[in-house]
């Protein structure tokens, strides 16, 4: 284990891995990113949660990777509730102000520049558009961090930005409101500020979080280093209810301080790769989008998908706007990674129609994820539609939830586990704190799916192409085809090889894995249209999928015709 337990508060690393024995070889070890959370289902706050994600999180460093040097890490953080008890103490004795009650304020960790003028004018910045939305501007903190005692490595200092902290008091607005306030503020001063070429150029301001309801401490570090390094960690007057923590292997992005995970609403383990063609479709969506809880602030958020973001980054942009925008978390998260449903003969005809009309506003971000998501009153997680990345829970007596990218990663005595199990393709489960209680697969989508008249919907609005008649092709004679085929482009073969098959026999056609013809782009030959366009997804599977015994989790279907508002769900 990365650590061992000295008291109920109190870890040493003792590092390294285990020796070899029996089956197990330190030398065949596997690296992807590691995710997990605990929370009290009642919601009760306490820093034992804390020093227990520091623990898992530290359990799952073999899931991080480092990079030539051994003390800079791809990224490690925390997420977790607001530590109202430890904040109110900071504000008085730092600030010298009286912070309002649990809610009706928010706190922001910021990646600030090193220069201290440009780090002025981002401050400036945001508190005119804190005043510009209404709110109240309370003050500044520098964090507290501890560079010698976290034994940072030359890169991670060399990259290292400057750590404020930014309070900001409701005015005239509380809960989701407020919320959306934050919101704004972050979306429109980060917009401006990347407008700032000086700024832009050196990529050097970043908001972990800015909420009313949680926060994040995150960076270029390992998960051992990331409870030296931010000394608020360290305080047992830092509370919580949750706490998720994340250790980072940067498969196909470089490392830095702002990719480090978890993002604002959610971790992921894995990797979207369906992600520049969601990008992209949630850049042109923006086009007619509509809201009425954000009227003309809309435009200040655009674009949702902000630049220089991680797959998971990006994923996490688009999750929040729906969260802002009025949906709920659960339902946000089920549009954006919805289970197998279209060939899924047992699936109850109201869950499928859920499934069915959101695929209308949104195609799936697909990939091999295992995602744990909060937003300080929900926390829970969700596997994609081919199991592709291992979850497990536990439930304990005390009213604990562990969940983690595997077991073993909190000490948990066996007498007192009451439930245990692991998300299955496609499944979610979600911790409510208000409820008290987890709320399983079943009874959240069966929710969901009857909130609305999905099918009735689907019935009235949508048209198959088996619905359009016919229509016989005109100008087509025997006697041109040949001559028409070539000036097309269409060869022997095409004829013999690809369309006689896809015709004839319903099936797609046999060819070798190289193909030794040259780029149609590069080409001095006339080349069909469709040469010109190449297929930029691959799913990262091991061993690869197979479409006919896995027809359970392909489909094909798809919708085409003009787009509504993604923000709003009506017939």
């Amino acid at each position: 284990m990365c650590l061992t337990r000295e008291s109920d508060m109190t870890w040493i690393t003792n590092g390294g891995l285990p020796d070899a024995r029996g089956l197990y070889d330190s030398a065949n070890e596997k690296d992807s990113c590691g995710v997990g959370f605990i929370c009290d289902i009642k919601g009760r706050p306490s820093h034992q949660i804390v020093a227990d994600a520091a623990h898992m999180n530290c359990c799952m460093e073999h899931r991080g990777g480092v990079g030539y040097e051994k003390n800079t890490g791809d990224g490690a953080g925390i997420l977790t509730g607001m530590p109202h008890k430890l904040l109110a103490e900071i504000a008085q004795q730092e600030l010298g102000i009286e912070l309002p009650q649990l809610g009706a304020y928010g706190v922001g960790n910021v990646f600030m520049p090193v220069d201290e003028a440009e780090r002025a004018r981002c401050k400036a910045v945001f508190e005119e558009q804190i005043a510009a939305a209404g709110q109240t501007f309370l003050g500044w903190r520098v964090i507290p961090t501890d560079v010698e005692n976290a034994d940072l490595g030359n890169a991670a200092r060399a990259a290292m930005p400057h750590f404020e902290q930014l309070f900001i008091g409701a005015n005239g607005v509380c809960g989701d409101d407020f919320e959306r306030k934050l919101y704004l503020i972050r979306k429109h001063t980060t917009h401006l500020l990347r407008g700032d070429q000086t700024l832009a150029q050196r990529k050097m301001l970043y908001v972990c979080s800015l909420s009313s309801k949680v926060i994040i401490y995150k960076g270029m570090l390992t998960p051992d280093q990331l409870f030296h390094f931010y000394r608020d960690l360290q305080n047992e007057a830092y509370e919580s209810h949750l706490a998720m923590v994340h250790s980072r292997f940067s498969t196909n992005t470089f490392p830095s301080w702002d990719r480090a995970q978890p993002n604002r609403f959610m971790s992921h383990n894995g990797e979207i790769n369906t992600l520049l063609g969601n990008v992209n479709a949630m850049n042109a969506r923006q086009g007619v989008a509509q809201s009425e809880l954000f009227g003309d602030d809309l435009q200040k958020l655009f674009p949702i998908c902000e630049p220089d973001c991680s797959d998971s980054g990006s994923f996490d942009n688009v999750l929040e706007f729906l969260l802002m925008s009025g949906r709920k978390l659960q339902e946000a998260v089920l549009m954006m990674i919805p289970e197998a449903w279209q060939q899924h003969q047992s699936m109850a005809p109201d869950k499928k129609a859920f499934y069915e009309y959101h695929s209308s506003f949104m195609e799936p971000w697909d990939g091999p994820a295992s995602i744990a998501f909060t937003d300080g009153t929900y926390i829970g997680a969700v596997l994609d539609r081919n199991g592709l990345r291992p979850s497990r829970y536990y439930i304990t007596d005390d009213d604990k939830c562990i969940m983690a990218s595997e077991v073993g990663v909190v000490p948990v005595d066996p007498a007192k586990v009451v439930a245990k199990g692991r998300l299955q393709p496609g499944k979610i489960f979600l911790i409510d704190f208000d409820q008290g209680r987890m709320i399983p697969d079943d009874e959240l989508k069966t929710d969901l799916a009857n909130r609305r008249p999905y099918q009735q919907w689907l019935d009235e609005q949508r048209l198959d192409l088996a619905e359009i008649p016919p229509v016989i092709g005109e100008g087509i004679s025997k006697a041109d085809l040949t001559q028409r085929m070539q000036a097309l482009g269409y060869t022997q073969e095409t004829m013999q090889f690809m369309l006689l098959p896809m015709i004839s026999e319903l099936r797609d056609p046999l060819g070798s894995m190289g193909n030794d013809a040259a780029l149609a782009v590069m080409s001095d030959k006339p080349r069909m249209l469709y040469d010109y366009f190449k297929q930029r997804f691959a799913q990262v599977t091991n061993p690869a999928i197979d479409s006919i015994r896995e027809e359970v989790i392909m489909a094909l279907d798809c919708y085409i015709g003009p787009e509504k508002n993604l923000l709003e769900s009506t017939a």
